[in-house]
Parts: C-alpha cells; structure tokens; sequence
C-alpha cells in the first residue's frame, strides 16, 4: 500500500519515535486535519512536552500495546529493526512507512513546495524563510528541525498552498519530496557510512534538485554544489529556472559590504542581478549567515515576500532551537547551545563565538556516530583547537554499533588540554568549578548534550542562590 492511500483509508496513525526534530512536525500537521495521533518515545525532552500539550497521547518507552488502535505506523529513520513496537506492527500487519515517505506525500500536496537541502544550514535557512513568510502574512505550513522561537514550534499549520520544509539528505530521505523548488546550500562529506562516497553524495542532490518542479536554487558559490549540478543543465537545456545566491559575482542574489552591527551581528548589502535591493542587519552571526540569510531571501521570494519582507523578518529572526541558542546568563557566564555536529559547522559555529566579546570560549562537544568520529577525527581535532577550553563526552552512537573501536579518549589526546567524562553530571561540575565571569559556555552536538546545558544552569544557578539562615 502506498502512503497517499493509507492517509486517505485511516485515520489513527502512530509515531514511533515522536519525540524526534523530524517526527513531531509531521504528527502536529496531521492532528490538525484530525487524524487521531498517538506516539512513543524513549527519553523525556521538550518536544516531548509540545506533543502532550497538543492533546496527543505519549507513551514513554516503547511496547506493543501502545499500538493499539492504530491503523498505520509511522518511524523514524533512526529506528533500529528488532524495536518492539516496528516488530508487533508488522507482525500484526499494520502499514508502516518511514517519516520521509510521509513528509514526501505531504509535500506533494501543495502547488508551491519549497524543500531546503544541504550538508549544513538546513535548519537555519528553514526558520528564516518561514520567519519571513509568517510575519509577511503568508501563512505557510512547514516542517522545521529545530523550534523555532515565533511560533514556539518546529512546526507551523497553514492554510495556503504554500509548503517549506527542511529536506534532509540522510538515507537519501529528501528523494522522497515532491518539491516545486529545490533549494541547495551546500554540500560537504557527511553520512559517507551511507553514502560511501562523495560522488554517490554529489549525485544524489543532483536528483534532488532534477525533482524539482520549476525552479533550482543553489549556493553559486560552493564547488561541489556546482560540480553536482553541471550534468543537470546539461540534461535539461534550461527546463528549470535556476537561482543562485552567494558572495561572488555572477550570483543572483549577492552580499556586498559585508560589517558587524552591535560587535557581533553581520550587516550586508543585497544586489540582485546586479542591482542594489536593500540592507540587511541580522541577528545571528558568523558570516556563514550572511550565505544563510541570501539563500532564506531568495526561497522567500519565491513564495512571493518582497525584500522588504526579507529584510524585517531576518533582522527579527533569533536563531532556531539548538542553533547558537542562548540559554542563560548567570554571574556573567553565558550558556548557549548549537547543533554542530560536522567539522565544518563546528568551524563557524566557534569562529562566530570567538569573535564575540567573551574571554574564553569553553566548548562542550559530544560527538555524534561512530563513523563520522573516526572519519574526520584528525578534522575535528584542528577545530575544536578554536576554542579556548574543550570538554566533550563519550560519542553518541545512536543508530550505529561500534564496530571502529572509536572512542572519545582517543579525539581528546589530538587535543592538547582537552578533558573528556562518561556523564552529563560530571561534565556540567566541571565546567561549573571552571567557568569565570565573561566566558561563553557553548554545547555542541546533535545528539542530546544540551542535558548537560541544562545540568550545568542548574548548578549555577543553586551557587547563585543567597544562603539563608
């Protein structure tokens, strides 16, 4: 049975795995047509709070009674085989299909579809185009990684035919959409564990972008986005208006004049086939953003913002959820987190920080998966140097056994000073005996080392605390 099929005959669909970036989005849209939606999940987390808030039904841990009632099955692509609850649904002959076929079928039911690729930045240009689009009135529905902060969501419920979504490369998952515009940012090695090779990665954005139904628009600054994409042109003599966005010239959409506002923030320029648009001043730095802010207006203005829009929703636009999120401030010790995961997002990520005006830099990094640990260890090691301290976790294997033998001592001796411990609690009394006034503390990671942000929020916080007799 295909998927469109499936939404069309039932009605009671469950997630397993609710709690992920990628599955609540998708289980908030499809309660809001009506479908009756329950899930389960592992771990308690805020998402986890969002779902419950909605009236959907949560299950902590997973067992196959909590399949009752369902009609059709949905699981995250990190869901290991001998789960449970996949196990009892197919047993019990219960369709089940992964998130991508569902968010490919939802996005194909929407004339102006907009699905935003790329190694890195998927989340941050997503937010900012839908930050634009929902301030300008627009009125979209999307599918977001991360919260974003305007709707307190990572999901938002429109009633337009206009539809943005974050397309993850992963698995080959973005090959499932059916996008009216495919939008690529870059594309660097990662999932190699998938992929095996950069061509196989290359190739398959390139698809990506041939799904797309009029228009392409890439980083026309990144060559192996345009490596990638030369066979396309070459196919299709022009069948697909194609946009480009960066720094350089012959770029459509171009930054010029590039500064900082406020000491930290970006401020640029716009020139649009080569004439002057405007002035953007963001709110989230690191140059990386000013690629980041190009790409949002260009797919913003697809959907029909006017840079006006653009220039007002980015210059209101924070950060997403784990993107350079401030956490708190406490006794002049600021704690933020961010989702770098990959050597180069954890390159810009801490250039942004150390350009800031804090005096160190204290960097609690958990490493995500073993392959990618073991592949670029010597490439996380040199960037990791950038920060002033290093902390960092045993890796977070997630979906993968350690068949490499990786371990995280071995990351921390190609790290001159660096420590490394088995657990949150321990990493967060580390840093909160080290930690000065002035210093950022910043968790990096895409697994679940914001906990340790939080641990370590709380003990500041109780040494904060008046002691009282």
């Amino acid at each position: 049975m295909k998927i469109d099929e499936a939404l069309k005959e039932f009605r009671h669909v469950h997630f397993i795995g609710i709690g992920g970036a990628g599955m609540f989005p998708l289980a908030e849209i499809l309660h809001s047509r009506g479908y009756a939606v329950t899930g389960s999940d592992n771990n308690e987390s805020d998402t986890l709070a969002r779902v419950r808030a909605l009236g959907i039904p949560v299950f902590l841990g997973h067992a196959p009674e909590n399949l009752r009632g369902a009609e059709m099955v949905v699981q995250t692509a990190a869901l290991l085989p001998d789960n449970i609850e996949l196990v009892a649904a197919k047993e019990k002959g219960i369709p089940v299909f992964e998130r991508a076929k569902l968010l490919g079928a939802l996005s194909g039911e929407f004339s102006r579809s907009i699905g935003i690729a790329g190694t890195h930045g998927k989340t941050t240009v997503t937010s900012m185009v839908v930050q634009i689009l929902v301030m300008a009135g627009k009125d979209p529905t999307a599918v977001i990684g991360g919260k974003l902060p305007l709707l307190n969501s990572n999901a938002a419920v429109g009633k337009t035919d206009l539809f943005v979504c974050e397309a993850c490369e992963f698995a080959g998952t973005f090959l499932e959409m059916h996008p009216s515009c495919s939008v690529i940012l870059n594309i660097d090695a990662d999932h190699l564990d998938y992929f095996k090779t950069m061509q196989n990665l290359m190739r398959a954005f390139a698809t990506f972008a041939a799904l797309a139904g009029d228009t392409v628009i890439y980083n026309g600054d990144d060559a192996n986005t345009l490596q990638a994409l030369s066979g396309l042109w070459e196919k299709e003599e022009g069948a697909k208006k194609r946009v480009t966005f960066g720094l350089g010239e012959g770029n459509d959409w171009r930054g010029v004049n590039i500064g900082l506002h406020d000491g930290a923030f970006p401020c640029f320029d716009v020139v649009q086939n080569n004439a002057l648009t405007g002035h953007v001043r963001l709110a989230v730095p690191g140059e990386h953003n000013v690629y980041n802010a190009l790409a949002a207006i260009a797919a913003a203005t697809y959907a029909g913002a006017s840079f006006e829009d653009c220039a007002r929703g980015l210059e209101s636009f924070r950060g997403a959820g784990r993107r350079f999120e401030i956490l708190k401030e406490i006794d002049g010790i600021t704690i933020a987190d961010d989702y770098a995961h990959h050597p180069a997002e954890l390159k810009v990520t801490l250039e942004a920080a150390k350009k800031m005006n804090y005096d160190r830099v204290i960097a609690v990094f958990q490493p995500f998966t073993y392959s990618r640990t073991y592949t670029l260890m010597d490439d996380f090691a040199a960037v990791l140097q950038i920060a002033d301290v290093v902390v960092m976790s045993e890796i977070m294997g997630a979906r993968e056994v350690n068949t490499f033998g990786v371990y995280t001592a071995q990351l921390a001796e190609k790290i001159p000073g660096s420590v490394w411990f088995e657990t949150f609690d321990e990493i967060a009394g580390h840093v909160a005996r080290i930690a000065k006034k002035g210093d950022l503390v910043i968790t990096l990671g895409c697994g679940d080392i914001y906990k340790a942000a939080k641990k370590l929020i709380g003990l500041l916080s109780k040494a904060e605390e008046p002691v009282t007799c």
